[in-house]
């Protein structure tokens, strides 16, 4: 694994990344995992400065679970908002910073590739990627307004 991105923060900012980790270890207290057992938090932080929180929410049908990075960005867009500086998640895991699953990714990506995505280990240490880090050569929204290239049939 790539060593983590070593970034400078003002006191404004390292406040603004504490409080947003720690609304995420408190979002994962929230998670209704009784299947996996596997708890998750996540806390957003929208551009305005607002926290928005989610929790993973499982189901008897496995397939209708939500994550709770999805769960939180869901939660700003339904109150508006859609562009967000950063999200933390938050898990049990000891040995390795929790991550994203693929669908998550591609979930934060609708919202920009050049945000911050704080990883964090159940002490509270963190490893900060940005949400195209974690996607890399992604699909979005301003690839939907290319215009496609007419192949000539060659046959």
């Amino acid at each position: 694994m790539a060593n983590p991105q070593m970034v400078q923060y003002n006191v404004e900012a390292d406040t603004s990344r504490a409080s947003l980790i720690q609304k995420s270890f408190e979002a994962r207290e929230f998670a209704y995992c009784p299947y996996s057992k596997f708890r998750v938090g996540a806390a957003v932080l929208a551009d305005d400065g607002t926290i928005f929180t989610g929790c993973n929410v499982e189901n008897a049908c496995y397939n209708l679970g939500i994550c709770a990075e999805r769960n939180a960005i869901s939660k700003a867009v339904s109150e508006g908002h859609t562009h967000f500086r950063a999200i933390a998640i938050a898990s049990d895991l000891n040995e390795e910073f929790i991550s994203p699953c693929g669908g998550c990714r591609q979930f934060m990506r609708e919202f920009g590739d050049n945000w911050g995505v704080y990883l964090t280990k159940a002490d509270g240490s963190c490893e900060e990627k940005t949400v195209g880090e974690l996607l890399p050569e992604s699909f979005g929204p301003e690839d939907l307004t290319k215009k496609a290239h007419a192949i000539q049939n060659v046959f």
